[in-house]
């Protein structure tokens, strides 16, 4: 049997619940103390009763104590008499006192008494006598329940911003999670990520050499001090180190950037300084810190200017403890950002972060086997192609793949349907782009002719220019907050020439283009579309050096990030003003002369849009004929969304043997005017 199962656990949490309660039985007996007498406790009278009491003589003696209270005494025959037997029962004793009175003063009390007694023979007469006590166990109290109420707040808050089950005097105590051999293990390793065939190879050689550091050492060779990982969000850094967790024997301590962060001064450095404590106990191991970027931005750069910045402060002690006077052998650091551009020089040199891996938006074939991964849980179709499925995701992450894939399941289920077909996945891709469709939105007649048109410009434009994107549907069913879209698919490169990036401004302002041809006006439509035109125009020009005017010259920097003063003058920020304008002029009046030239083409396209709401590729190849510039494998992913995908209704209301009947109407279509198409594609086949 494991030693450790029989350790209790959240000691801290069992001591400090254990100090509490002391401190509440001890109050309470203060209270209990103070609020009850074992002897019987006087009972209360007013004047008239103490008036009775004078005149029939009962009284043996009256003490005013602290000029508040009259302490009332009976005579002993009087006490034992039937009047008086409940003071016996309350087992008040025969000495007294019997009675209290409460008095507004001595001078008026001993008035009362006189009054009270004038009928009565002076030397038979009673007196009182004036007394002062101190009550120390209500002294004692006014000071320590304040106190005990001041600590318990203060320990409350301390517990709760040191972090839970740390303690009072825990808040300089790491937050990190450890998971060893002895802790509970993490259940994922590197067959659940996908891709990232480099990168896993690098970890893969960090923990090697963890486990079997002879096979380097032998030969002069040092294990390194830190890997960082870079790269954008939800490409499967944070996986990528689970799975390390998960493959490594050593210990792994993970825990995020925000972490180290407290309102309180020099407490993140001393949780650093308690990490590479415990690292130090259980070394060789592995430390993971997520987001760095929250703790190693680089100094003298943040936004705040306070002189003593406890982010500076976590910082340095880091950068100390990772490469500092002090060696840690056997302890490697492992972080993820995607902002490695703000990092501090210092946290990214040779000696501390020895290795940078890039993890990049996957690929064609990353894309495959990301979907291979995310749809072993899921049911679907055996017909269903991987590589089709990824050619319709370019430029997506590991994340939104494993969204797509969500979002396919319940649609499928949304439909009553014991599989998830392909068009579920495409109708996913088009939640996932432009947002959930809104057939009910309320548009009139001229609104969605000026959207058909709008979006007719688009498909025109990019169809019949060279380096634009292929045109995969156009759809005027409102989605998200735009009310009519075009999908493409764009090509997988790594660098952008100035005339494709030109033809695909070209592109986003035909639609505003066929506004102005066809109707003589404009609309605000094209917000979005003159948003990325104008970003476009403007990093030609002042960061890809594309304009002829500035030259070869760019002032994009990624550290000076909170730089107030730009790196030009007012007289190039005008002229980059105005090359960025005479770009988007050229490219307007470029997509204007298409549209011009093809005007009943784009006529043509607008009403087969508003008759179906949806068109593809075929039906604009059948209005403009097929496009010159699409390779075999651009064909492949967008003629199969139509050879395989029916037509989507153009009521909610339409019946599913209507959309067979259609289906089937569409594919007999489709053979008889392409038989050629069709035999070259059973030969691929």
């Amino acid at each position: 049997m494991n030693s450790n199962s029989l350790r209790p656990k959240n000691n801290g949490q069992n001591k400090s619940n254990i100090i509490f309660w002391i401190f509440g039985v001890l109050i309470v007996a203060i209270f209990a103390v103070q609020f009850s007498n074992f002897k019987g406790s006087p009972d209360k009278t007013d004047l008239e009763g103490l008036k009775k009491m004078l005149v029939n003589k009962e009284i043996s003696k009256i003490v005013l104590v602290n000029k508040e209270d009259a302490y009332i005494t009976l005579k002993e025959p009087i006490y034992f008499s039937d009047r008086y037997a409940y003071l016996r029962n309350r087992k008040i004793p025969k000495e007294g006192p019997h009675f209290t009175c409460k008095v507004s003063s001595p001078e008026s009390f001993q008035s009362n008494l006189q009054k009270f007694q004038k009928e009565i023979p002076e030397d038979e007469q009673i007196m009182f006598d004036s007394e002062t006590h101190a009550d120390y166990v209500a002294e004692i109290l006014s000071w320590i329940v304040p106190l005990i109420l001041f600590f318990g707040i203060w320990a409350f808050m301390f517990k709760r911003i040191g972090g839970g089950s740390s303690g009072i005097f825990n808040v300089g105590k790491s937050k990190a999670k450890i998971f060893d051999r002895e802790a509970n293990k993490l259940k994922i390793n590197f067959s659940y990520v996908a891709g990232l065939k480099e990168a896993k190879q690098e970890v893969t050689e960090i923990v090697d050499f963890l486990k079997n550091p002879e096979k380097y050492t032998k030969l002069g060779g040092k294990i390194p001090k830190g890997a960082l990982l870079v790269g954008p969000p939800g490409t499967g850094k944070t996986l990528l180190a689970k799975a390390v967790a998960g493959e490594a024997d050593v210990p792994f301590f993970s825990m995020s950037g925000s972490d180290f962060v407290e309102m309180f001064v020099g407490v993140g450095a001393s949780r650093v300084r308690d990490l590479f404590n415990q690292a130090k106990q259980k070394a060789p191991c592995i430390i993971f810190i997520d987001e760095i970027d929250a703790i190693g931005r680089a100094r003298g750069k943040n936004a705040n200017f306070s002189s003593n910045d406890e982010r500076e402060n976590t910082l340095n002690q880091l950068l100390t403890e990772m490469d500092g006077f002090e060696t840690n052998t056997g302890i490697i650091m492992i972080a993820a950002t995607n902002r490695v551009d703000i990092l501090d020089p210092a946290l990214l040199r040779a000696g501390r972060f020895d290795r940078q891996i890039m993890i990049d938006l996957p690929d064609l074939n990353e894309r495959s086997e990301i979907f291979n991964v995310h749809l072993k849980p899921l049911k679907v179709d055996p017909n269903t192609d991987l590589n089709f499925l990824a050619k319709q995701t370019p430029g997506f992450s590991g994340a939104d793949i494993a969204n797509v894939c969500n979002e396919a399941a319940l649609i499928a289920a949304r439909h009553n349907k014991e599989l998830i077909e392909k068009q579920d996945f495409l109708d996913a891709v088009d939640r996932i782009i432009g947002g959930l469709e809104k057939k009910t939105k309320i548009i009139t007649e001229n609104e969605k002719r000026t959207i058909a048109y709008h979006e007719a410009g688009h498909a025109t434009v990019s169809w019949l220019l060279e380096n634009a994107h292929p045109l995969i549907k156009v759809t005027i069913v409102p989605r998200g907050k735009a009310l009519g879209a075009a999908w493409y698919l764009p090509e997988e490169r790594q660098i952008t020439t100035k005339e494709q990036m030109l033809d695909e401004m070209c592109s986003l302002v035909g639609g505003r283009a066929s506004e102005e041809i066809n109707f003589g006006k404009i609309s605000t439509g094209a917000l979005n579309d003159l948003e990325r035109v104008t970003k476009y125009a403007y990093a030609m020009v002042s960061y890809y050096g594309m304009s002829d005017e500035i030259g070869n010259l760019s002032y994009y920097s990624a550290t000076d990030e909170y730089s107030f003063q730009k790196p030009y003058s007012e007289k190039t920020a005008e002229l980059i003003d105005k090359e960025a304008k005479k770009i988007i002029d050229v490219v307007y009046e470029k997509a204007k002369s298409l549209l011009r030239e093809n005007k009943e083409k784009v006529t043509k396209l607008a009403e087969l849009l508003l008759e179906r709401e949806v068109i593809f590729t075929e039906d604009v190849e059948n209005i403009f004929g097929k496009r010159k510039f699409a390779s075999k494998e651009l064909e492949e992913a967008l003629y199969g969304i139509k050879k395989q995908t029916p037509m989507p209704p153009k009521h909610e209301t339409e019946t599913q043997n209507d959309e067979k009947e259609t289906q089937a109407q569409a594919q007999e279509q489709k053979q008889e005017e392409n038989p050629k198409e069709k035999e070259e594609e059973k030969s691929e086949n």
